[in-house]
């Protein structure tokens, strides 16, 4: 078999299927050699059960194979399954399952696939389902150590910000609760067929013991962040009122009571003034 980063092998290869790219998927195949086998190593793979959304044909998938225990490759595009068949047909511990991830059970899928294993989650992301993906892994507490992604750079350095910066948003203050983000390393867009029109990066996000969200619930936590976040060039007292549906005067107090100011704005906070006005806001549900 030849190479899957190889372009002449690839190219013939999905043409014998009647493969073509799909734009709505956001579909970019990597053929840059030296990036897979990094991800690979750097995702924490090793003699882990690895989760992979999105193998495409495969490139990731076979590097992840020769170092974890085992792969499951949720693929969506049911037109690459005959694809996957071949280009991972020497791979003994790889499964593919055709299906959409963000529909998935997937810690059922852990408790099915990986009994007694420690799993992480690799995956090369399409733009469109970057953030769903990652604040529903998160936010489900998904029970995995790391979750590595490759992702357009533009998102990686929102994703990866700190809070109380011009670049935070509600993806990035759930980041910063649930795990511990780092950037990798950059992808150049002709690492990719076809080629993007943005450099990409893989980050990695280590999934935190206990979620840093104050002494309420996830869910209070989640409504708080994204309802900050909804209109994010208003003030937080006019954010929050249409957000969470409540009175301006009682976001602003809220707001005053977590020792906020009513005239700032989301990216302006930090991540504990989040768990303190999430804990204001639902306090009789703490």
């Amino acid at each position: 078999m030849g190479k899957l980063t190889d372009i002449s092998y690839i190219k013939p290869l999905l043409g014998r299927f009647g493969f073509t790219f799909s734009k709505q998927l956001g579909q970019n195949f990597l053929i840059d050699e030296s990036v897979c086998p990094r991800m690979a190593e750097e995702c924490g793979a090793k003699d882990c059960g690895v989760i992979e959304i999105g193998p495409g044909v495969g490139v990731l998938t076979k590097e992840l194979s020769s170092v974890a225990k085992k792969v499951v490759a949720i693929e969506l595009d049911k037109r690459l399954e005959p694809v996957l068949e071949t280009t991972l047909a020497d791979c003994d511990n790889v499964k593919v399952v055709m299906g959409d991830a963000m529909k998935m059970d997937i810690a059922e899928l852990i408790k099915t696939e990986f009994d007694g294993m420690d799993v992480v989650i690799c995956a090369n992301l399409p733009y469109y389902i970057t953030s769903p993906l990652i604040m529903s892994l998160l936010e489900k507490r998904v029970p995995v150590k790391a979750i590595t992604v490759m992702v357009q750079l533009e998102a990686a350095e929102r994703i990866c910000a700190e809070c109380g910066t011009r670049e935070c948003g509600a993806v990035t203050v759930a980041v910063r609760a649930y795990s511990n983000p780092q950037m990798l390393f950059r992808v150049n867009r002709d690492s990719f067929l076809p080629a993007p029109n943005v450099d990409s990066a893989v980050i990695r996000l280590d999934i935190k013991d206990t979620p840093d969200i104050g002494k309420t619930t996830p869910r209070h936590f989640t409504k708080t962040v994204r309802a900050a976040f909804s209109q994010r060039r208003k003030q937080l007292a006019n954010s929050l009122s249409s957000g969470l549906g409540i009175g301006k005067a009682d976001a602003v107090s809220a707001l005053e009571n977590a020792g906020i100011k009513a005239n700032a704005r989301a990216e302006q906070l930090s991540l504990d003034d989040f768990k303190r006005l999430t804990d204001t806001l639902f306090e009789e549900d703490v």
